[in-house]
């Protein structure tokens, strides 16, 4: 085995002193296993899977006496909480956007100049899966990332017959001229919905028929995209862009998923407005729902809607 080799399949603390032109100090955290529900294969949801971290963090030699102060030195617990924080912000699917979001989250810690990460799935046959990946300080754009507070959006509800009501595009005028990012909401039409008999394919089926409305909505006023993902949210929040929320991504990748069903649309869009912490959810045509965000509930009728 040659020494390339060799060093490819070392632990990271290995690979990082091999590879390193400075004098690094080094903290370590080797053969760290959660369970977690991973993947992007459709037998990888539901169902958990043993991964396994390995991660070394390199940090600046201290100068001066440590004095046995732990606030002077990078805690074994910011690489766990880390790796912890990650995996319950939403289901992901790749192994490489773990490893990305854990490397970059460790870089905000002031002492950490460079990671080495690898993860590991252990239960996808009698091997090993994994990707490792290294990053550095100088390598990201982290100025202020620890402090930057996320958009506070509109989330805005509207019935069937507010969708088909002769002032929508009033409404949207109204909206999009308001003091925050705005997402609109629905639910499924009042077409008869599709049947299956296997409870995750209707939830799924659910999901898509609110979908097809909101691509019904959006072809109402091209100011409206219907998005599915939390990046395209955050893009669209920060550009002023009118979005219709396609909730089957998000819904089905939530750690934490509502208890709501997709039929109860109107319960299905407060857990979303909750949970992307929405400044206000105006129900429009429909009842109220139990939320602790602020919510006002108004008709079809109303035209004005400040």
């Amino acid at each position: 085995m040659t020494e390339d080799i060799r060093l490819a399949f070392a632990h990271p603390s290995e690979r990082a002193e091999a590879s390193s032109q400075t004098p690094y100090d080094r903290i370590s955290l080797r053969d760290y296993i959660v369970e977690v529900e991973i993947g992007a294969f459709q037998q990888e949801r539901g169902t958990l899977q043993r991964v396994r971290f390995n991660v070394v963090v390199e940090v600046l030699p201290l100068t001066g006496p440590i004095d046995d102060d732990v606030d002077r030195i990078l805690s074994y617990d910011k690489v766990t909480e880390a790796i912890g924080v990650e995996l319950h912000a939403e289901r992901i699917n790749l192994l490489e956007t773990l490893a990305a979001r854990v490397a970059e989250r460790i870089l905000l810690e002031p002492q950490a100049e460079r990671v080495f990460v690898r993860i590991e799935k252990l239960d996808r046959g009698p091997f090993a899966l994994g990707v490792e990946i290294v990053r550095a300080r100088d390598g990201l754009d982290l100025a202020g990332q620890d402090h930057v507070e996320a958009p506070h959006p509109r989330v805005v509800y509207l019935s069937n017959g507010a969708i088909e009501a002769p002032h929508l595009t009033g409404w949207i005028d109204q909206l999009a001229a308001m003091d925050a990012p705005l997402i609109i909401c629905v639910g499924a039409s009042d077409m008869p919905a599709v049947q299956a008999d296997n409870a995750l394919a209707q939830r799924r089926i659910d999901l898509l028929a609110i979908e097809q409305n909101g691509w019904r909505l959006a072809a109402k006023d091209r100011r409206c995209m219907v998005v599915g993902t939390r990046t395209e949210l955050d893009w669209a929040m920060k550009n002023d862009q009118i979005c219709v929320w396609a909730p089957s991504k998000i819904v089905l990748d939530a750690v934490d998923g509502p208890s709501a069903s997709p039929r109860d649309a109107v319960s299905l869009v407060a857990w979303f407005a909750e949970d992307i912490s929405a400044m206000e959810l105006l129900v429009v045509g429909a009842p109220e729902p139990v939320t602790p965000i602020p919510v006002r509930a108004l008709s079809v009728d109303v035209v004005n809607l400040s």
